[in-house]
């Protein structure tokens, strides 16, 4: 109540000593110690009277309402929150007023869409691969021995023909 340190208590019994002097020091302590234990009892009994008049009065009540109505809990301010959710989440920027799909959620829509891309992929790198093993099995086509020469091809109209060709 009052801060008082070892040191300034130190103080204050040496100042009593030099004062007062040693032979009557234990009887000030003594009649300090009885005024303090009065002024605590007198405090004690004034909050006491001031807390019987409060029942008496209903304040007690009334501070036991205050106490329960800033409790969440007691009066489903939880529920309200949650009503309330949807209302926050709302967004006048989309066209059906909507709200937007979280993070988390366009997030696990885009990892779907790679996975279908990347099976798609791989459905075609494959199918690819089995075409060309079937190619390789395969024989090489070579032309016939006999059959004839393919034609030289006629030279285009609008050239005309020079001595030198045959």
């Amino acid at each position: 109540m009052f801060d008082i340190g070892w040191s300034e208590l130190l103080v204050i019994g040496v100042v009593a000593l030099i004062v007062v002097g040693p032979k009557d020091l234990p009887r000030l302590f003594r009649t300090l110690g009885e005024v303090t234990g009065k002024a605590r009892r007198m405090a004690r009994e004034f909050q006491n009277a001031m807390n019987d008049a409060a029942d008496e009065s209903g304040v007690s009540d009334i501070t036991s309402d205050l106490r329960k109505m800033a409790n969440p809990k007691k009066y489903g301010i939880d529920v309200l929150k949650d009503a309330t959710g949807e209302l926050s989440a709302w967004s006048p920027d989309e066209p059906d007023g909507k709200p937007r799909a979280s993070v988390a959620e366009q997030r696990a829509a885009a990892k779907e869409r790679i996975a279908e891309n990347t099976a798609a992929r791989k459905a075609r790198a494959d199918a690819d691969a089995a075409d060309a093993a079937e190619m390789e099995d395969e024989p090489e086509l070579l032309p016939d021995p006999a059959a004839e020469p393919p034609a030289e091809p006629a030279p285009a109209p609008g050239k005309p023909k020079t001595g030198t060709d045959a």
